[in-house]
């Protein structure tokens, strides 16, 4: 693992206990039996019943653990320890069926020898990937043949705007196309919980384009059934959306005008 990744590791087995005890994850409606899991991926990727499914960078395994109450036989995988002791203590305590594996995703291939009838992944990974076509293969490579990879994630378009507190319109602050060196940064806490006392603040983040993430699919042997973008998001990024009554995060300006969100289907011959 290089020193970037290494990085984000250090902070995301800091900040589990914060994200557990959030209101923002509000662990305690999912034990009264709340999914954590959106309209869209429900939608999108149907019945699940009975099906093996692996879920890549799966935090501490709330939809997970979700998918597995909709039936799925579910494996999850992330680099962090205290993320996965945390999802193991989750599933116990509900009495869920999961099997956790400790991985970083470009080592899955020696720690997972299994494939599956569904790969899944959310919401705010692959910002963390420093090679997406690697990220494709491995991905790929642990879809049965006739089974299905499906992910919905902020789209990358959307991710160029400036997020700082007090913003009032789109303005643009990030690069959308890859860069020789990851984007740093250096905050008091996360998106779930304020946390002044860090003592892994540094993370680093990967631009990447809508184009990478097709073609690399593409790349690794996967058929596209389907790309959809979509013009709400299912998360508060930018200081400029507001929560529809729908429930989905909309622009409070511009609303429809550029995509927020976007989903791929994508299946083995």
């Amino acid at each position: 693992m290089d020193e970037h990744m290494e990085a984000n590791r250090r902070h995301w087995d800091e900040v589990v206990p914060l994200h557990v005890a959030s209101q923002f994850y509000d662990v305690a409606s999912f034990k009264a039996g709340a999914s954590t899991l959106k309209e869209v991926e429900l939608a999108e990727l149907g019945p699940v019943r009975g099906k093996t499914l692996l879920h890549v960078q799966c935090h501490f395994g709330m939809d997970t653990l979700s998918w597995a109450r909709e039936g799925a036989i579910v494996t999850g995988v992330d680099f962090s320890t205290e993320a996965l002791e945390s999802a193991s203590r989750l599933a116990g305590e509900l009495g869920i069926d999961a099997h956790w594996v400790h991985s970083n995703v470009y080592d899955l291939r020696d720690n997972l020898d299994e494939q599956f009838d569904i790969v899944f992944t959310s919401y705010g990974v692959l910002s963390w990937m420093p090679d997406i076509p690697r990220w494709a293969s491995t991905v790929a490579h642990f879809v049965k043949p006739g089974g299905t990879f499906y992910i919905v994630e902020f789209h990358p378009f959307s991710m160029i705007f400036d997020d700082a507190g007090g913003v009032e319109d789109l303005n643009v602050r990030y690069p959308y196309f890859p860069l020789a060196e990851p984007l740093k940064w250096d905050g008091e806490g996360t998106y779930a919980a304020a946390a002044p006392g860090l003592q892994h603040r540094d993370t680093y983040n990967w631009p990447y384009t809508l184009g990478d993430v097709v073609t690399s699919l593409l790349g690794a042997g996967l058929r596209v059934e389907f790309l959809h973008e979509f013009p709400f998001s299912t998360y508060q990024f930018l200081p400029i959306t507001h929560v529809a009554p729908d429930g989905t995060v909309r622009l409070a300006r511009h609303d429809g005008s550029i995509p927020l969100m976007f989903s791929i289907k994508a299946t083995k011959p």
